[in-house]
């Protein structure tokens, strides 16, 4: 009895050794296989303007003076068609036709809900009209817009809507599935390129946009901050958002998975981040951070990826005389 009871427990204990050896291997594990990582950012002319920015300079300078030439750019409905059936696509006309010029490329990301606080950026008029009404208003404007750029050769893909299936952040009406399906489809119907869905990395299974999508982009944040919980580290291995990926591809498909969201700048306890004490602002992201986000990005294995926060970079260089960060940036696209 003595001998078994021994036996049971070097078992066990082989066990729980071989768990614990598997747990540190996942979180140190390097899915990159070493390769250079290919990195773009996210532009918002808006995020610019509430900034207190000259969006088209701050543009220029991330294509200039950063030499970024991979982006995620977004095409507001309030700002494109302020007036039902009359629309303005000069400040996109505008972006693409500088970033042809160095031969980028550009995600153009279409629909209501698309990147930036509050989420859903809906023209006024749209809240005279019941749910059907908005929602062709809506089908009307994607079709005009895939029409409008569809031969616009910097644009590699079509992002439709900006994880559309968190319905826990912003100020948004819970996702139409169906609605949201037929909005895809409207885009599918009007050009041939991919078609991108993006989920939070941390709060989605990605099944509906390995489902829907030819591609996957995630979403990764280290910290984040709620009012219950004040500020949050998420302790998950970059290992995670690949073998999440694995998972879902053998699950739904073989949906190209990438990263669409690297978190490159402090959250904003719910307000606009320069309103934020700047003590805070560098607790949230420095210079440190910004290079070992870059490092763990790397390691998920998942490219390309996406920064985000670039205009916040610009803010702290031009209006608070700290270009530590634009400075770090140079460096990723040297």
């Amino acid at each position: 009895m003595y001998k078994k009871h021994n036996k049971k427990i070097i078992i066990e204990a082989f066990i729980f050794c071989l768990f614990a050896l598997l747990v540190v291997w996942l979180y140190f594990a390097d899915f990159s296989k070493g390769a250079k990582m290919d990195y773009g950012v996210t532009f918002s002319s808006k995020y610019t303007q509430e900034l207190g920015l000259n969006w088209p300079s701050v543009y220029l300078e991330i294509l200039n003076d950063l030499k970024v030439r991979d982006f995620r750019l977004v095409l507001y409905w309030d700002e494109a068609e302020k007036e039902r059936g009359v629309f303005d696509w000069s400040g996109l006309d505008w972006q693409l036709a500088e970033l042809a010029k160095v031969n980028g490329r550009a995600i153009v990301v279409i629909g209501e809900r698309v990147p930036r606080w509050p989420e859903c950026h809906t023209p006024a008029w749209v809240s005279n009209l019941s749910a059907e009404e908005k929602q062709v208003a809506l089908d009307n404007f994607v079709t005009q817009a895939v029409n409008h750029y569809k031969n616009q050769r910097a644009i590699i893909s079509w992002q439709v809507e900006n994880e559309p299936f968190l319905n826990s952040f912003g100020i948004c009406q819970d996702l139409d599935t169906k609605a949201f399906r037929k909005e895809v489809a409207t885009v599918r119907a009007n050009d041939t390129r991919p078609i991108v869905i993006t989920e939070s990395g941390e709060l989605s299974t990605w099944l509906g946009g390995g489902i829907i999508g030819d591609q996957v982009g995630t979403s990764v944040y280290r910290v984040v901050w709620n009012k219950t919980l004040g500020y949050f580290y998420y302790p998950l291995p970059p290992a995670y958002y690949f073998l999440k990926a694995k998972l879902i591809n053998f699950l739904t498909g073989e949906a190209k998975f990438f990263v669409s969201e690297m978190q490159m700048e402090p959250w904003s306890e719910g307000q606009l981040v320069i309103f934020l004490p700047l003590s805070k602002q560098k607790q949230g992201m420095d210079v440190v951070k910004f290079k070992n986000n870059l490092e763990y990005s790397r390691k998920v294995g998942l490219g390309p990826v996406y920064l985000w926060g670039v205009e916040w970079w610009y803010w702290l260089k031009d209006k608070q005389d700290n270009n530590s960060l634009w400075e770090a940036a140079k460096e990723v696209w040297k």
